[in-house]
């Protein structure tokens, strides 16, 4: 499945667009009140809505990062492979310093310069090959996202341990927004939500303070995808859960 076919299947909300060699993407910083994409046609520009945080979520700040100098490097020309494989390095170490806590970026990086070294070594189009190992990184990063949710929706419906219609909880943001497409343990629920007589009846979610990732950015989604919810402050969890039994699962991300 190639990359554009693997988003378009996986979610009705995108947070990253791109059909060689355009980008753009959803900027977050305007969510939930309006929604407005933005162009991204350099590492420059990659890296800017990485440190302003327009894009934000770790696996979606590697693949914009990636598919940032994926645009740059089509729109270039090379004399010879070492100077696209310079030109490809130096750009990369420079989107390395847009987010030093993302472990996702540093493991994209390393598996770029991994592929083009593999290029250049074995004399083929160093240039198209970057551009191949990014667009494969989004295609990837969708694919997963849709086997997290698949088994975790399964592992819940077989393990709740209620019959009938249960709730869930969740923290933060870790959608479609915060990835390539689809989502991880936002992922999940949305897949656990779509599955054929779907047990899920609700969906609760925090704020998430002080950045309201929950507030702005998990409502949008969940109301994009019309999933039954309702945000609690962060604070008032703990008596939820308490007054709640059927609340059978808190789905949340783990950063590594």
């Amino acid at each position: 499945m190639s990359a554009q076919s693997a988003q378009t299947a996986s979610a009705k909300l995108l947070a990253i667009k791109w059909q060689r060699p355009h980008l753009s993407i959803l900027n977050q910083l305007l969510l939930p009140h309006a929604s407005e994409y933005v162009d991204i046609e350099t590492s420059a520009d990659g890296h800017h809505a990485i440190v302003s945080m327009q894009t934000r979520g770790a696996p979606a700040i590697a693949i914009v990062a990636a598919l940032s100098l994926a645009a740059e490097v089509s729109q270039q020309q090379f004399d010879t492979a070492q100077q696209a494989y310079d030109f490809i390095t130096g750009k990369l170490d420079y989107l390395a310093t847009s987010r030093p806590t993302a472990v996702n970026l540093f493991d994209a990086i390393t598996k770029l310069k991994r592929a083009i070294r593999i290029s250049l070594d074995s004399q083929e189009d160093v240039a198209v090959a970057y551009v191949d190992a990014a667009e494969a990184m989004l295609a990837t990063d969708v694919g997963d996202n849709q086997s997290i949710g698949r088994n975790g929706a399964r592992f819940i419906e077989e393990s709740s341990g209620v019959v009938g219609k249960i709730k869930v909880l969740t923290h933060c943001n870790t959608g479609a927004l915060a990835t390539a497409g689809h989502g991880t343990a936002l992922g999940i629920i949305r897949s656990l939500y779509q599955k054929p007589e779907s047990i899920l009846e609700h969906v609760y979610f925090g704020e998430t303070r002080p950045y309201n990732q929950g507030a702005r950015l998990t409502a949008y989604e969940l109301l994009c995808e019309e999933i039954p919810s309702t945000l609690v402050c962060d604070s008032a969890v703990s008596a939820l859960l308490r007054s709640d039994p059927t609340i059978v699962a808190i789905i949340v991300g783990a950063d590594r």
